[in-house]
């Protein structure tokens, strides 16, 4: 893994001229390394959020950005990325240096593959017998994996009490599974626990629901795959400065094959769902922050 060591982030703070700077993240898997990219890129401009909001992959790496103090931000994401990437084919047999479409593509079907029948360190575990062959009403008749140990890892990588200290705002959104309604658990108005992050990334039916409070509840991008409305909506209304992060355009070419349906187009439109549509105009902005790139220990498969 190519991994370097850079000077401390925790520099002042960088002023910009709007009441709100909101950091965006969406779900989309590997789309979550870019993510931490784009944190490291922004913490180097000195461009602090005071309110993050994420679904699945983004909220969980929401939640590591908003419940550590600037300066060790970057280093419990880079933690987190290296951790469930720890097991990835490319650490093999010098495979870290493959180059050429062929080879990568090469090691990202090696690593689904081994994801999908082992699961990802420090995140889930494949079940040891399948669905169908649980007891009726439990959670293993529902879900492929335990994600247990993304609980552990979020208890360690996060500080809730400082998620919770109101330093800046957090959100992650669910879907109710009983009810089928989309909803947001926000510092305004919950007490954050790891379980609201795991409800947020808990995508069926490869992941089990969460039970928070008695209820049961999926993965966010089930309804919509980012917060931006979340944060354009609010009240009262603020004049914001919003990063999303995009990876995958949300146009394309028609696909040819079936290979394509779920390794291009399907993969591509999913993320990119719902990404500028709340916003009927919008002005673009300079403020020096360097190309984000994603962190070379995830896949991108």
């Amino acid at each position: 893994m190519n991994v370097q060591t850079k000077p401390s982030l925790g520099a002042a703070q960088r002023r910009l001229p709007f009441e709100r700077v909101a950091l965006v993240l969406q779900g989309g898997g590997a789309l979550g390394a870019y993510q931490a990219g784009v944190y490291e890129a922004l913490a180097e401009s000195r461009i602090e959020p005071n309110w993050i909001a994420g679904i699945s992959i983004g909220g969980i790496n929401a939640a590591i950005i908003a419940g550590n103090p600037p300066n060790m931000r970057v280093d419990r994401l880079r933690e987190f990325w290296t951790q469930v990437t720890s097991d990835a084919p490319r650490h093999w047999f010098g495979w870290a240096a493959a180059k050429g479409d062929g080879a990568r593509n090469l090691l990202n079907q090696l690593s689904a593959n081994l994801a999908l029948m082992q699961g990802a360190n420090g995140f889930f575990t494949a079940r040891p017998l399948s669905p169908w062959l649980q007891p009726s009403g439990t959670l293993e008749a529902t879900s492929f994996y335990d994600t247990r140990e993304l609980k552990r890892t979020l208890e360690r990588l996060v500080d809730f009490d400082r998620l919770n200290a109101g330093l800046l705002r957090f959100s992650v959104g669910a879907v109710n599974v009983r009810t089928g309604n989309f909803v947001y658990f926000d510092t305004t108005t919950h007490t954050i626990q790891p379980e609201h992050v795991m409800a947020s990334g808990a995508l069926p039916p490869g992941f089990p629901a969460i039970e928070i409070e008695g209820e049961h509840y999926w993965d966010g991008g089930l309804v919509s795959n980012t917060p931006l409305q979340w944060v354009v909506e609010s009240e009262p209304r603020r004049d914001t400065l919003a990063f999303q992060v995009d990876l995958w355009s949300a146009g394309g070419d028609f696909p040819r094959a079936c290979s394509r349906l779920s390794r291009g187009r399907r993969r591509s439109v999913i993320p990119a769902a719902r990404g500028p549509a709340p916003i009927s105009s919008s002005t673009s902005r300079s403020y020096g922050a360097r190309q984000p790139t994603s962190w070379s220990s995830c896949p991108s498969n």
